[in-house]
């Protein structure tokens, strides 16, 4: 490197100072992260061959004078890393076995191609479709192929921009891209891939654009590319001559071939990435600047609600809508396949206008069911256990997991606007292009004929990878052939909206003279639905179900669920129970209720066995970043402290998406109906952090799904209607719920970014669950457990 410019490294890197560990971070909830110094020598991703050159070719294209736009492609040969790097780990962890008293288990299917990577692996040949413009006002715009829902992606992104540019965080922009059909699988949101999938990509645009701004300054100043240097969204001569990026930006655009490298930065050239930083929307979000659909303003939209059958899934009898007609404000009532639309020049007066229909419903396909009788259709879905040999001690568990609601804070809204030949949507979608598919093919129209504009989110947790509420917009629009804007209620989409599904596990583990034998885990769950993409998109990957004979539940439960300890020959098997309920991908999808099953039992195998919970799992941990993340909370929680009567601490680990966390709760069950978490300590290694406080806000999240879902937070089913219809009865966590201590610590970077929105869920709900039990001397076998 000279002057700040880098230049490709004939050899191996030198090592690397270590990277300066953020300050504690102190919020709403006393949280403390602690970053460990980094050892890695050179960034994740920029392996050389014999040569010295980067196997990573990165190619550029150059479009639009006076703008500079590049988009970046990982060449095909680089489609092998993720997967590369995946293997190397799990054989590392294989080999670094946790102790020769124990026997070695075989590793899943996830220690060598997880979700995350096929994902990755089918999005390459679009990643060169990424685009990063620089304006002539300085400005530089990542045009994000994925939905914000709160979870912070928009300012990580911004933050490797930034750093790869040398701009300034504050020139960033993050605008979220229209829904784009030529990106084919690379406009998912979900499975903690975000990050984890344009990292490289991101990284290789912004790297681009700089060599390009310094070749324009070089030519522009006729010096030497290689004497100039980069900062404050600037290049700068030696002689103190500045030239702004946006002043640059039109030169730079007709540069074909850079004079100075275009390699994305090395680990000890970073200044802003893994640096703690404020969300960059924050401000707007605060203030109501940051724009949802409900507070677009589309010329002539106006507010709509659904009037809805009173079982899932049910159908209109009859209809009798002249008191409805009539009221104030009320401009049309229509039929859709879902219910009956109420279009009026305001919210309050189409719910009242919904309220005076006249209708009656037919039942839905489930209107015969409730609760007790799906468990009953769970249980009967197990395929038999193995028999124990002669000899040999077993534990068996069985537990059972409620439906879920997703309960975004943001209710669904979508604006649509369908003329004859075209319609144009508004609305928040992890899946914009399964969408603009599907309502082009329900309106009649070509699919490039349908707009799909992606809108901020409050909130999703898996619920916005469908698109229940466009698609009515869409029929509703069409048939009114006017603009609406429509409302899910809260009440609409609790009783008619997605929920996680119901499952049962049976578990049964075998032991014999201190080791653990075999571990076979029987989950049966309810359908989940998974027709948002995501089986395209294991088909573009390479993955032919149909030849390996399996669904695509089955193929997501392969590549996602894996017990990571030794336990002699472990088993997992998922039996689905096909029933007309409208289900979805909730937050950590199957490890939400597998792991957490899995957690109770290492609890209980360590008891039966005669052993601590935390020196158990350790022994058996095929992971030395398991092994390490464990250690810290075991050590930072002071586990196995003396606790009063009523109260214990209860422990959970979960690796998952290239990362793995462990949560130590502490819990007070004075009273069993109205337990309390007071204490959690989190340990989580992910790789690359990005940004740090982004990290703890996903971990603090998770703490709290894993408190409501243990604790209070589940769906009955009422003779095939659902009965919770509002926070209210539906009983997530609230402020009192939550922990007044909660302590992060941050493993040091380790390798390429890993997934973390889902991570921390399985971990902290198990640690809730175990607490419980040592506190309570009871085992839970029900979920939530106060239901």
């Amino acid at each position: 490197m000279l002057n700040g410019v880098r230049d490709p490294a004939p050899g191996p890197a030198p090592s690397c100072p270590p990277d300066p560990p953020p300050s504690s971070a102190r919020r709403a909830l006393p949280i403390s992260t602690s970053i460990a110094p980094s050892d890695d020598t050179d960034h994740p991703g920029d392996a050389r061959d014999g040569a010295g050159t980067r196997r990573r070719r990165f190619l550029t294209y150059l479009l639009a004078a006076p703008t500079l736009t590049v988009g970046a492609r990982l060449g095909l040969d680089a489609a092998a890393p993720a997967t590369a790097q995946a293997a190397v780990r799990a054989a590392a962890a294989t080999q670094d076995a946790a102790a020769p008293s124990q026997l070695i288990g075989l590793p899943g299917i996830p220690d060598i191609l997880d979700l995350g990577d096929a994902l990755i692996i089918a999005g390459l040949p679009t990643s060169h479709l990424l685009v990063l413009e620089l304006t002539a006002a300085g400005r530089a715009v990542l045009h994000l192929p994925r939905l914000e829902v709160g979870q912070g992606l928009t300012t990580a992104i911004a933050m490797l921009v930034a750093e790869e540019l040398d701009a300034r965080l504050g020139d960033v922009d993050v605008p979220l891209s229209d829904g784009r059909p030529e990106l084919l699988f690379n406009q998912l949101t979900g499975a903690s891939n975000s990050v984890r999938s344009l990292y490289d990509p991101v990284r290789a645009a912004a790297a681009a654009a700089r060599a390009r701004l310094v070749t324009a300054a070089a030519r522009r100043w006729n010096v030497p590319a290689d004497t100039l240097r980069t900062a404050d969204s600037a290049v700068l001569a030696p002689d103190g001559r500045r030239a702004g990026y946006g002043d640059l930006a039109a030169d730079a655009a007709a540069i074909a071939l850079p004079a100075v490298s275009g390699s994305p930065k090395t680990a000890d050239q970073l200044r802003l990435v893994g640096k703690p930083t404020g969300r960059i929307d924050a401000r707007d979000i605060v203030t109501g600047r940051a724009k949802y659909a409900g507070d677009l303003a589309i010329p002539g939209a106006v507010p709509t609600v659904v009037a809805r059958p009173t079982t899932i899934n049910g159908t209109l009898r009859t209809l009798d809508a002249s008191a409805a007609r009539a009221m104030p404000g009320v401009l049309g009532v229509v039929r859709i396949p879902s219910g009956v639309a109420v279009l009026a020049e305001t919210f309050d007066q189409a719910l009242k206008a919904r309220d005076a229909l006249r209708t009656s419903w037919n039942p839905g396909p489930v209107a015969n069911l409730s609760t007790p009788d799906i468990r009953t259709r769970l249980r009967a879905a197990h395929a038999p256990f193995l028999i124990p040999p002669l000899l040999t001690q077993y534990v068996d568990g069985e537990f059972d997991f409620a439906f879920v609601n997703h309960a975004p804070m943001e209710v669904l809204t979508a604006v649509a606007d369908v003329r004859p030949n075209r319609a144009e949507l508004w609305f928040a979608s992890q899946t914009p292009i399964v969408a603009q598919q599907t309502i082009a093919a329900e309106l009649g129209l070509p699919q490039n004929a349908v707009t799909v504009h992606v809108v901020r989110g409050g909130g999703s947790f898996g619920r916005r990878l469908f698109f229940d509420a466009a698609l009515e917009a869409a029929q509703i629009s069409k048939a009114a052939g006017r603009p609406v804007k429509l409302m899910w209620t809260r009440n609409d989409d609790m009783r008619h909206g997605r929920m996680r599904p119901a499952s049962h596990h049976r578990i049964r583990a075998t032991y014999a003279l201190g080791q653990v034998l075999s571990y076979e885990h029987r989950a049966a769950t309810v359908k989940t639905d998974f027709r948002h993409g995501l089986g395209e998109m294991l088909t573009g990957a390479g993955f032919n179900l149909s030849l390996a004979g399996l669904s695509l539940a089955q193929a997501f439960f392969l590549l996602s669920e894996k017990n990571p300890y030794n336990v002699g020959i472990p088993t997992q098997l998922l039996a689905e129970v096909p029933l007309d309920v409208p289900t979805g991908s909730w937050r950590s999808v199957y490890s939400g209720t597998v792991r957490v099953a899995d957690e109770i039992m290492m609890d209980e195998l360590a008891r039966r066995m005669g052993q601590d919970a935390v020196a158990f799992r350790r022994a058996r941990l095929r992971s030395a970043a398991g092994r390490a993340v464990l250690d810290t909370v075991a050590k930072a929680g002071d586990w196995g402290r003396p606790m009063p009567p009523g109260q214990a601490q209860g422990i959970g680990y979960h690796d998952e998406n290239s990362g793995c966390a462990a949560y130590l709760v502490e819990l007070d069950a004075t009273d069993p109906t109205d337990p309390r978490v007071t204490k959690a300590v989190i340990a989580a290694d992910v790789g690359r952090i990005i940004n740090p406080r982004g990290l703890e806000a996903q971990l603090t999240g998770a703490l709290i799904d894993g408190i409501s879902v243990i604790l209070q937070a589940g769906n009955h089913i009422d003779n095939g209607a659902v009965r919770e219809g509002s926070y209210a009865d539906f009983r997530y966590a609230r402020q009192r719920h939550t922990p007044p201590v909660v302590e992060i610590h941050l493993m040091p970077p380790s390798g390429p970014p890993g997934g973390a929105g889902e991570l921390g869920v399985p971990a902290a709900s198990a640690a809730v669950a175990n607490a419980y039990a040592r506190a309570t001397g009871t085992s839970p076998r029900s979920f939530p457990i106060n239901f």
